[in-house]
């Protein structure tokens, strides 16, 4: 034994204790966005930093139907709140978007609702999610499979 077997052996814990609370409170982070929407069918986008969490009024989505979203939008520490939200959709294989166009209420705080959306044929669908602030704006996306 060299001596420092102790203190290194308590150094290594200090800094795996370490490395567990940055983990941990780094993930609380990222759960926290749309806590208040019902978590077995909330769904989340995220990039650039921001996160758009969301539940459909029906899931899964339902062809042929109109439904709503209620979304929380957060963004990363430090940036400005998205001042709007505009919410679309289209079928990249087919390249075609929806029939109908959706109108998005901000409900204050990061929450806003959609309405008016319908996916009008079966198959692979990717939602937009456009947020705006200032003059940035970042695009996230979530695909959706409709049967």
């Amino acid at each position: 034994m060299n001596g420092f077997g102790p203190l290194h052996a308590a150094r290594n814990t200090l800094l795996a204790l370490f490395t567990l609370a940055a983990t941990l409170v780094a993930g609380s982070a990222n759960a926290e966005c749309g806590e208040q929407l019902p978590a077995p069918t909330r769904q989340l986008a995220s990039g650039d930093g921001y996160q758009v969490a969301f539940v459909a009024s029906a899931w899964p989505v339902p062809l042929g139907q109109h439904f709503s979203l209620d979304l929380v939008v957060c963004g990363p520490p430090g940036a400005a709140a998205a001042e709007t939200l505009r919410v679309d959709a289209d079928m990249p294989v087919h390249r075609h978007g929806m029939n109908y166009r959706a109108s998005v209420q901000d409900r204050g705080g990061g929450r806003f609702h959609a309405e008016g959306l319908m996916f009008h044929m079966a198959g692979r669908w990717r939602l937009i999610f456009d947020l705006h602030s200032g003059t940035q704006t970042v695009r996230l996306t979530h695909e959706v499979v409709v049967q």
